[in-house]
């Protein structure tokens, strides 16, 4: 058997919060690659999402609610790679706020009930960062980022992201 049982993960009430933002931001951004891991030969644009490790003190309600620390990095290239990059996190604002403020279910994922800026867009001049990505040392030459953090809450979702299988 590979991966673990059905009635295991239908324990489950929550998923990860990078799932639910992979949505929406893939919705809002059409023609933009929204993932959270680094290919080995990646292209740009790219958004890069991934969850803070360093929130401290969870304090979502574990009945209904998540909260998390989010990190949004926001790759362009050249010509206009580093006006571009500040653009599309501008870009990544407006779509999370209106997500949240538009109530935007995303089935088995949940929905956004509110999104605080925790530390506006800056440019970064590599790849990694405390909290940013860690896979290569050095952004490919012309590629420039921003980073952004974001403090996001979470509703779960009405049904379990893995029902019991019948």
């Amino acid at each position: 058997m590979a991966g673990i049982p059905d009635h295991i993960k239908a324990i489950a009430e929550l998923s990860p919060v990078e799932d639910l933002l992979l949505v929406v931001l893939r919705k809002g951004l059409p023609g933009i690659r929204v993932k959270s891991l680094v290919d080995q030969h990646e292209t740009f644009p790219l958004v890069l999402v991934r969850r803070d490790p360093s929130f401290g003190a969870w304090d979502g309600d574990a009945r209904f609610t998540d909260a998390a620390r989010v990190v949004i990095n926001c790759f362009a290239a050249d010509p206009n790679g580093d006006e571009d990059s500040a653009i599309l996190s501008e870009a990544v604002r407006v779509v999370l706020r209106d997500a949240w403020l538009n109530n935007e279910v995303v089935p088995g994922r949940g929905h956004i009930t509110r999104v605080d800026m925790n530390s506006s867009p800056r440019r970064a001049s590599d790849w990694a960062t405390a909290t940013g990505p860690v896979q290569y040392a050095d952004l490919p030459t012309g590629v420039w980022r921003y980073e952004s953090i974001y403090d996001i809450r979470i509703r779960k979702p009405r049904k379990r992201p893995y029902p019991l299988p019948h």
